[in-house]
């Protein structure tokens, strides 16, 4: 199983992340199933690792918080690879996703490689019209969505397909009521 903890979006922040769909040849654009913050990529896993990485993310204690998608970007300089929406910096999103992680690592799951960068993916690219994608992240800049709650996080499997991923919900955490703060 192919496993990654990850944030849902609601259905009305999603519907604005897909408007900004378009206008970039070459981009495979994320249908709404697909729209998610991922907290910390875990990978393939068995059985067994895949049940004590369940126990382990029950142990996580975390309160609830807001998130807001401020501005878009491009992973890969020389040759793009994927267009995003940015995560406004937020400590209690980045608390959450080091509780996750550490949890991870202490049941002997490997480091992530990546540093997390909290992004929603809005398209994967396969050689994109340059300027075409640079007018894109120029047009969308500003794009700012609707602030929302976060109240739980969730474990989900992904399975690859040539249309590209199929993700589902393995299991949801809910967070502490929400409060604005972090107590540890």
């Amino acid at each position: 199983m192919r496993l990654f903890v990850a944030l849902s979006i609601p259905d009305a922040v999603a519907q604005s992340l897909l408007l900004l769909q378009g206008g970039v040849p070459g981009a495979r654009w994320q249908g709404r199933e697909q729209l998610h913050l991922t907290l910390r990529f875990i990978g393939e896993v068995d059985g067994h690792d895949g049940r004590a990485i369940e126990d382990a993310l029950a142990g996580i204690d975390a309160p609830a918080f807001e998130v807001q998608f401020h501005g878009v970007g491009q992973f890969g300089n020389k040759q793009p690879h994927t267009l995003w929406a940015a995560a406004r910096r937020n400590d209690l999103l980045e608390h959450l996703q080091r509780k996750v992680d550490n949890a991870i690592r202490r049941i002997g799951q490997p480091q992530d490689a990546h540093k997390f960068r909290p992004h929603v993916t809005l398209a994967r690219l396969r050689h994109p019209e340059i300027e075409k994608m640079r007018l894109w992240l120029t047009d969308h800049a500003l794009y700012t969505s609707q602030s929302f709650e976060v109240d739980a996080f969730c474990l989900y499997s992904s399975k690859l397909t040539s249309d590209g991923s199929i993700y589902r919900v393995e299991q949801d955490y809910p967070l502490r009521g929400f409060n604005g703060q972090a107590d540890d």
